[in-house]
């Protein structure tokens, strides 16, 4: 059986002057590896017709399909034409052609009949010929609904980590950034008529007996290795951590490096990592026990600052590095020590009230993790489970309606 078997695109079309911004698809705003989509950066700038998707049609990125941007519509709008809308022909489950059009074999076989280069885009017909083992109704529609299901639970944890990051960032900014911390009277610092000095570096005012610092002050920044070097000649390993990893979690094609490596490039779950070259990203690493690659920053605690308190205070900073790398148009963004060396940063006269914002703020970093150590394992499930159940090695019995 082959694709245009169970499915077809849709050609419908709908203004983009009818639709609001969160119901525009593009390739953009597709998430890359299946992670479905964010809403758009704007409508087009002049109404236009667009291909008008409703709830249930899967949507794919027709430009770099390596990419794997695949989203599975839960409303009704308009896409660019770089997305392809497919629509389950009668008599099969869009659940099952959403976990048809999530397989890596998927994805290989639109590469293989791509075009171009540099952005290459599958071709619609050869991606129509897609071959697919055939299933009956309620087999189509037991896989599709697991499949939805696994999707549903991480997309959930995702949603919980994203409303947990902004509560511990908003709580973070209250009290470093606006200044309103707990006075001695347990009333917002600031706010209260607490005294505020001139800062002329920073060209603003800051509290009184507060000063100036770098992100050198408050940690350290271990670069990692060369992990090429250190390939494992047996069992005893460890994934290697790179950008990819920082974005995706661990898959089947992370590399390994020797177990034996210096401790102060191992990471565990909870450390802060920080992706210097290119991506520049700050993140809490949550997939277990790794080897740290070249590129990426481990950041640890210096002169007793704790970790809420540098992960926030170089979140804050990664604004400045980008618009320094965007300014070298010319190469790709780095940030050195140098630059780390060079930052300003506004510090308390002590520790003592960072570590009473850590107090509130660990617990929040500890659900994090957890919420992305499931993710981790769903994903993995998913991904042993797509090919086993799509080539008939694996059968399931599931009844929570997703068609």
């Amino acid at each position: 059986m082959k694709l245009n078997d169970i499915a077809e695109f849709v050609t419908d079309k709908i203004s983009s002057s009818s639709i609001s911004l969160d119901r525009y698809v593009t390739t953009d705003s597709l998430l890359q590896n299946r992670r479905g989509r964010e809403i758009a950066q704007n409508l087009p700038p002049v109404p236009c017709a667009l291909t008008h998707y409703k709830q249930g049609d899967v949507l794919v990125a027709n430009i770099r399909p390596y990419l794997k941007k695949v989203w599975y519509a839960d409303s009704e709008g308009g896409c660019s034409s770089d997305v392809l809308v497919f629509r389950a022909k009668n008599g099969h489950c869009s659940s099952f052609l959403y976990t048809v059009l999530m397989q890596d074999a998927f994805f290989d076989h639109a590469m293989s009949g791509a075009k171009g280069s540099k952005m290459p885009r599958g071709d619609k017909d050869q991606i129509m010929r897609y071959e697919l083992p055939t299933f009956t109704p309620t087999e189509e529609e037991n896989i599709g609904n697991m499949m939805v299901d696994i999707m549903s639970k991480i997309k959930v944890n995702r949603q919980i980590n994203d409303n947990l990051e902004a509560m511990a960032k908003q709580l973070y900014d209250y009290w470093f950034v606006q200044f309103d911390f707990p006075n001695e009277e347990d009333k917002p610092y600031k706010s209260s008529g607490g005294a505020m000095v001139w800062n002329e570096k920073l060209k603003r005012e800051i509290p009184k007996g507060w000063h100036c610092g770098t992100l050198l002050d408050i940690a350290e920044y271990t670069n990692g290795l060369a992990c090429q070097k250190y390939r494992p000649t047996d069992e005893n390993k460890l994934p290697v951590i790179k950008i990819k990893e920082m974005h995706d979690g661990l898959s089947v094609d992370t590399e390994w490096v020797k177990a034996d490596i210096p401790d102060d490039v191992k990471v565990f779950d909870g450390d802060v990592l920080f992706s210097w070259s290119a991506s520049l990203e700050v993140m809490l690493w949550a997939y277990g026990n790794g080897g740290l690659n070249q590129h990426i920053f481990k950041v640890t605690s210096k002169n007793g600052y704790p970790r809420s308190f540098y992960f926030y205070q170089l979140v804050h900073y990664i604004g400045v590095f980008k618009q320094m790398a965007e300014a070298r148009k010319t190469t790709m963004g780095h940030i050195t020590q140098d630059h780390l060396r060079q930052s300003t940063i506004v510090l308390p006269p002590d520790v003592d009230i960072a570590n009473k914002l850590e107090e509130k703020l660990c617990p929040i970093f500890d659900a994090i993790v957890k919420n992305s150590q499931e993710i981790m394992t769903l994903t993995k499930q998913r991904d042993e489970l797509l090919p086993l159940l799509m080539n008939g090695q694996a059968t399931v019995n599931y009844h929570l309606s997703a068609c």
